[in-house]
C-alpha cells in the first residue's frame, strides 16, 4: 500500500514454502485477505521472499507471465524482495546457514542476479526497487575468521558485478534497482561502524577499479553508480539489538553519501538486569520460551561501561546471567511490532517509533516493511491467527506513521 509517500508491506518469508508452487498458492491464500483489510480500495504491495529454487521456477515464462496476470487481477505489484534466506527457512534448523551461500560464492551471485531479473521484469513503470541480502558473510565461519581479508575481497567482487547488471539495467530501460545489505549482529557487517568502513576500503576502491574498466566510466561516475545500486537495508531489530540510535545511524550514512534501500520494520525482546543477582532468578524463566532450534537468537549484552559483549545464540547467553556487571540484554527474535512488553521482557519498540517519527520528516527510503518471521516459533500464549497478526501489524505502523 502507499502510506505518505512510501511504499508499505510485509515480508512474505512469514509464510512456509520453499517452491514456487507453495509461494505462489501462499500468496493467492493471504494477500487478498490482508489486502482486503488494509488497502482495500487501492493498490497493495508485496514484499516477496523467493527461494533459489522458487527463483528458477518463477524465471519460466509461462510461470512469470501467470504471476504479472494476477498481480494484475489482484491490484497488487512488488516493489521489494527478500533475498537474504536462499533455501529452507521454516520446519528445519536454520541458525547460520540462513547465510549460507554467502557472497563468496557464484551460487549467491547467481541467485541475486536471477531475483534481479525478475523483479526488473515485473517492477512497474516509474517506481525502484530494491532486493536486500545477506551482510556479505557469517563472522563465526572458519573462512570469515582466518581468510578475512579474501572474504572480504570476493564478496566485494560480487557485489560489484551485481552493480554492474543494476547499471545497465538503469542505462538500457530507466529502472532503478538497488541491492539493500542487511547488518545483522555476527554477520561480517553488523553495525553502521562496518558498514562506512566496508564501503571506504572495499566497495569503493575494488568497485571503481572494477567498473572503470568494464564500463568506461569515471572514478567519479563508478563511485555514484555503486552507491546508488548498493544501498543499506536499515533493519530496525537488527540496530537496536547493537545499541544504534536510528538518528545517529541515519547521520553518519549520510555524511558518507550511503543511501537506505529499505526500512525492515521489525522489533527485538530486551530485559533490563538487576544488579543484585539474586534478582535475576526470573529471567531464565522468561526467555525459557524463546528458546527453539530453527533461528539464531543472538544475544548483545550491555555492561555499566557501556561494553558489548556478543553471545551466537540464546543458550550461550542464559550460561551467563550471572555476571554481575552485565545492565541489559537484547536478543535477535524478531517479535510482533505492536507489543511493546511480553511480561516481564520488553520489546524494542520505540526504536520503530523513533524511526518512523524519521521518515516523516526525512524521505530517507521510500520501502518500508513489517519483518515478523518467527510466528511459528513464538510462545504460545502470543501467537495469533495468521492473518490477523499480519494485519495488526500493518495497522499499528499506519496509525503511527
Amino acid at each position: 500500500m502507499y502510506k505518505n509517500g512510501y511504499h508499505l508491506t510485509y515480508c512474505t518469508n512469514i509464510h512456509p514454502g520453499e517452491s514456487w508452487e507453495e509461494t505462489f498458492e501462499n500468496l493467492k491464500n493471504y494477500i487478498p485477505k490482508v489486502k482486503t483489510e488494509v488497502s482495500p480500495d487501492a493498490a497493495f504491495g508485496i514484499g516477496l521472499r523467493l527461494s533459489n529454487d522458487a527463483s528458477i521456477s518463477l524465471k519460466k515464462e509461462k510461470n512469470l507471465s501467470n504471476f504479472k496476470h494476477w498481480l494484475i487481477e489482484n491490484d497488487c505489484y512488488v516493489f521489494t524482495m527478500n533475498g537474504f534466506p536462499f533455501g529452507g527457512f521454516h520446519h528445519q534448523a536454520v541458525k547460520d546457514q540462513v547465510h549460507y551461500p554467502d557472497w563468496t560464492t557464484t551460487e549467491r551471485l547467481d541467485y541475486t542476479l536471477r531475483l534481479f531479473d525478475i523483479l526488473n521484469s515485473i517492477l512497474p513503470e516509474g517506481m525502484e526497487g530494491g532486493i536486500s541480502t545477506s551482510p556479505l558473510s557469517y563472522k563465526y565461519w572458519e573462512a570469515a575468521s582466518t581468510n578475512k581479508q579474501e572474504v572480504f575481497e570476493n564478496a566485494t567482487l560480487h557485489m560489484v558485478k551485481v552493480a554492474e547488471r543494476l547499471y545497465h539495467f538503469q542505462e538500457n530501460e530507466g529502472k532503478t534497482l538497488h541491492l539493500d545489505i542487511e547488518p545483522e549482529p555476527d554477520g561480517l557487517l553488523e553495525n553502521t561502524q562496518g558498514v562506512i568502513e566496508w564501503y571506504r576500503n572495499w566497495l569503493i576502491p575494488m568497485g571503481t577499479v572494477y567498473l572503470k574498466e568494464h564500463l568506461d566510466l569515471s572514478a567519479e561516475q563508478a563511485e555514484a553508480c555503486l552507491k546508488n545500486h548498493i544501498r543499506l537495508c536499515y533493519d530496525v531489530c537488527h540496530f537496536a539489538i547493537v545499541y544504534e540510535k536510528p538518528a545517529q545511524v541515519f547521520s553518519l550514512l549520510e555524511a558518507e553519501g550511503i543511501k537506505i534501500g529499505k526500512v525492515q520494520i521489525s522489533a527485538a525482546l530486551k530485559a533490563d538486569l538487576h544488579k543484585d543477582i539474586e534478582n535475576r532468578t526470573w529471567l531464565k524463566d522468561a526467555f525459557a520460551p524463546f528458546v527453539e532450534s530453527t533461528y539464531l537468537h543472538q544475544v548483545v549484552e550491555k555492561d555499566v561501561k557501556g561494553f558489548l559483549t556478543h553471545y551466537p545464540d540464546l543458550p550461550q547467553a542464559l550460561e551467563n546471567v550471572n555476571k554481575t556487571d552485565a545492565t541489559q540484554w537484547r536478543t535477535h527474535f524478531h517479535v510482533p511490532v505492536f507489543l511493546s512488553r511480553y511480561g516481564q521482557l520488553q520489546s524494542t519498540q520505540e526504536d520503530i517509533l523513533d524511526v518512523l517519527n524519521h521518515l516523516k520528516n526525512e524521505k530517507t527510503t521510500r520501502h518500508l516493511e513489517v519483518e515478523t518471521y518467527t510466528w511459528e516459533v513464538l510462545p504460545n500464549d502470543i501467537q495469533l491467527e495468521i492473518v490477523d497478526s499480519i494485519v495488526r501489524e500493518l495497522k499499528w505502523v499506519q496509525k503511527n506513521f
